[in-house]
């Protein structure tokens, strides 16, 4: 199993680095058409340096919308994904910091609506986790960090986003296939996405009357640097083989269903999951 990787963030042990991939993921492929389904819109991405964030912003922006990324220490890979926002002609603000702080989320919050003139899609992505062997070998350290950075950050900054989301806002939450069908080596992992998935469930029912619309995301395995920064090159090389399609997913064929929930194509859905995992979970 993979040593976790240090941060130069207390607490958060596994920042990936996409650059530093290989094979590296693919963002978004080269025969995706924008057809304006975002366009003037205004995203905050969560997590949106890399991976499957990365995926969504560029996603985001071939759409037409700006996007504000917020992001933890990953400076490289958060300039390159700025760069691909602005290479489809729209703006990208960068926001670095640990979303554990409320007063973080807050300031992303009002930094994206300051610079970027609104906000009218929010997409909770970040996440962290460490694989543990057996229950005893999570410490209550691990297990409050764990809560600490893949919940709370999606509470505090949905809080300070429906400040400025109006009637026909969207929010967007990244759970994962594990908490629909548990995972032995994660089990603190799979319990946030636990978590994510009833706050989502319970947030779409309390906003509808206001005409915000909930849903969430679940990947199987998806290609991402959290994946290289947590597991060994032997288990990399194994990893989706499990599923029928007997491959891992990319950013890039996740980040369409995220499109799908932003716009108006879904104004009809909320409360739900769309899973995107290679048929990893049938049930």
């Amino acid at each position: 199993m993979a040593k976790a990787k240090k941060s130069p963030v207390k607490g958060i042990t596994t920042p990936g680095k996409q650059q530093s991939m290989r094979p590296q993921p693919d963002t978004i492929r080269d025969g995706y058409r924008g057809s304006g389904k975002l366009e003037g819109k205004v995203a905050l991405v969560t997590g949106g340096d890399s991976g499957i964030g990365r995926a969504v912003a560029v996603h985001f922006a071939r759409e037409g919308a700006d996007v504000a990324v917020l992001y933890l220490c990953e400076d490289a890979d958060a300039e390159t994904t700025k760069a691909m926002v602005e290479a489809e002609g729209r703006r990208c603000l960068l926001i670095r910091g640990d979303a554990r702080r409320e007063a973080l989320c807050r300031r992303a919050v009002e930094a994206t609506v300051k610079k970027l003139g609104a906000l009218d899609v929010l997409v909770n992505n970040l996440a962290d986790h460490v694989q543990r062997e057996r229950l005893e070998d999570i410490s209550a350290d691990q297990l409050r960090l764990t809560f600490e950075n893949n919940v709370y950050p999606f509470f505090h900054i949905t809080r300070h986003a429906l400040e400025h989301l109006r009637e026909g806002g969207v929010i967007i939450n990244t759970g994962s296939v594990t908490s629909f069908r548990g995972s032995k080596h994660l089990i603190d992992y799979a319990s946030t996405k636990g978590a994510i998935e009833t706050f989502t469930y319970s947030l779409a029912s309390n906003l509808a009357e206001r005409g915000i619309r909930v849903n969430g995301v679940a990947p199987g395995p998806i290609w991402t640097p959290l994946i290289t920064s947590s597991k060994s090159k032997k288990e990399q090389k194994e990893f989706g083989r499990d599923t029928p399609m007997k491959r891992p997913g990319q950013p890039s064929e996740v980040a369409p269903a995220f499109v799908y929930l932003a716009c108006e194509d879904s104004s009809y859905v909320t409360g739900q999951f769309l899973h995107v995992n290679g048929g990893g979970f049938m049930g």
